[in-house]
C-alpha cells in the first residue's frame, strides 16, 4: 500500500522530487545501490563508510531500527535517503547516548541529483521529525574526520563539533556534529 507523500520538492526548473517514508512496498535492493552509488566517491577516497559496501540485509536493519528512514522519489526511482535514530542510550558514542540526541544516518543523494539542493530538504525534514520526539533537544551525525566537504557542509548548517570517535566497522576516525533543535548557538 502506497503512501501520500510527506514532502515535495520543486528543483532544476519545475522537476520535483517527492519525499516519504520507506515502506514494505519498496526495493531495498534499489536502496542499496543508491547507498552505494553515493559513497562511492568517499570510497575512492580511501573511507570504509559502512553505506559503501553493505548487503542487503544490512540496509533493511540500518531502516528498520531507523524512528523515520525518508526516500526521495524522482522518475519512479529512489534517488535520496536519510534515516532518523531516536536516542538509544547504549550506543558506543558517548554523545549519541544521551537520551535528549536524536542522529541521522543512511544520508544520500545519488551523483547525478547532488547540487541541487535534495540533500538540504532532506535535512530539513529530519530536523523538523526530530523535534516530534519526546524529551529530544539536538540532532546529531558523523562522518570521517578528513571528509572536510561534508564537515564544511554540515558546519554551515548549524551543526558543530562535539567528539571523536573510531567505530570498529570503519578504518578512519569519526567527527560527532550536533544541532540544537532550538537554537541557532554556534560552538564551532
Amino acid at each position: 500500500m502506497q503512501q501520500r507523500n510527506l514532502y515535495s520538492y520543486s528543483f532544476n526548473d519545475g522537476e520535483y522530487i517527492e519525499f516519504r517514508l520507506l515502506t514494505g512496498d519498496d526495493s531495498i535492493e534499489e536502496l542499496t545501490q543508491l547507498l552505494h552509488k553515493s559513497y562511492k566517491v568517499l570510497a575512492d577516497m580511501g573511507l570504509k563508510y559502512v553505506a559503501a559496501t553493505q548487503d542487503h540485509s544490512t540496509t533493511l536493519n540500518r531502516a528498520r531500527s531507523a524512528y523515520k528512514c525518508f526516500i526521495g522519489i524522482y522518475k519512479h526511482k529512489i534517488v535520496s535517503t536519510i534515516s532518523l535514530y531516536s536516542p538509544k542510550p547504549l550506543d558506543e558514542s558517548s554523545w549519541y547516548s544521551k537520551d535528549f540526541v536524536a542522529k541521522i544516518g543512511q544520508f544520500a543523494v545519488t551523483p547525478e541529483l547532488q547540487k541541487y539542493g535534495i540533500g538540504s530538504k532532506m535535512m530539513d525534514i529530519v530536523e523538523e521529525e526530530a523535534g516530534k520526539i519526546k524529551n529530544v533537544r539536538e540532532i546529531a551525525l558523523d562522518t570521517a574526520e578528513t571528509a572536510v566537504h561534508l564537515i564544511e557542509l554540515y558546519k554551515k548548517r548549524g551543526y558543530r563539533y562535539v567528539e571523536t570517535v573510531q567505530w570498529d566497522v570503519t578504518n578512519y576516525k569519526s567527527v560527532i556534529l550536533s544541532k540544537s533543535l532550538y537554537s541557532n548557538i554556534s560552538q564551532w
